[in-house]
């Protein structure tokens, strides 16, 4: 079964790790929503800006930076998510405390990696 992943931080610019995530994200045929500044498509993945109340969501893979991720705590929270997955650059250790508190596991990890290691 394909774990339903939340693209947070998500880019139209192709150069963009992001990008290249949700990419990947689908050539495994993984459910794949995404939210960033900016809205458009991505393959066939809508870039929304609203913090839509996406149901089911397994991972929420993270492509911000620590300062830019406190405005969007309640909201991963709300999602309930089984994990958060702190690619490269976006480390946060008063978000990991607030996951745990939370039940929710956080990974230090990089998504493209655990893509093409079979690890996702």
């Amino acid at each position: 079964m394909s774990k339903k992943t939340l693209v947070l931080g998500a880019s139209l610019k192709e150069e963009r790790y992001s990008n290249l995530a949700i990419y990947r994200l689908r050539k495994f045929n993984t459910d794949t929503v995404a939210i960033g500044m900016r809205e458009g498509m991505v393959g066939d993945v809508q870039i929304h800006k609203e913090l839509i109340p996406f149901q089911g969501i397994n991972t929420v893979t993270l492509y911000l930076n620590s300062k830019r991720q406190s405005e969007y705590y309640d909201y991963i929270i709300s999602l309930r998510p089984e994990r958060v997955i702190f690619n490269p650059g976006t480390e946060n250790p008063e978000l990991y405390k607030l996951l745990k508190e939370n039940n929710i596991q956080s990974e230090v990890a990089c998504t493209l990696v655990l893509l093409e290691t079979n690890q996702y």
